[in-house]
């Protein structure tokens, strides 16, 4: 848990049902976190929304691959490919 992060309150999926406007109102005013029970057993969460990771999907750090291999492929000067010559390097 990063500092100055509340622990997470358990709320059950039956009083989140009943409750949801206030429980949101407490995630966006005073960042309470919530752990959704389902019969007792954990099964979400609510957060604020700036607490979730924004991680990138992997096709677009695919795609940000690729066009960084296009970029340095424009400026090779070599007859050799780099896979060449990182196998004459581990030789």
């Amino acid at each position: 848990m990063k500092r100055n992060q509340k622990p997470m309150e358990e709320i059950g999926i039956r009083e989140l049902k009943a409750h949801a406007s206030r429980a949101v109102q407490a995630v966006k005013e005073r960042r309470t976190r919530y752990v959704i029970t389902q019969r007792g057993k954990p099964v979400a969460a609510i957060v604020p929304l700036d607490a979730v990771s924004t991680k990138p999907a992997s096709d677009e750090v695919w795609e940000r691959l690729l066009k960084i291999r296009e970029e340095l492929g424009k400026g090779w000067q070599n007859e050799k490919s780099a896979v060449d010559i990182l196998s004459e390097m581990r030789r």
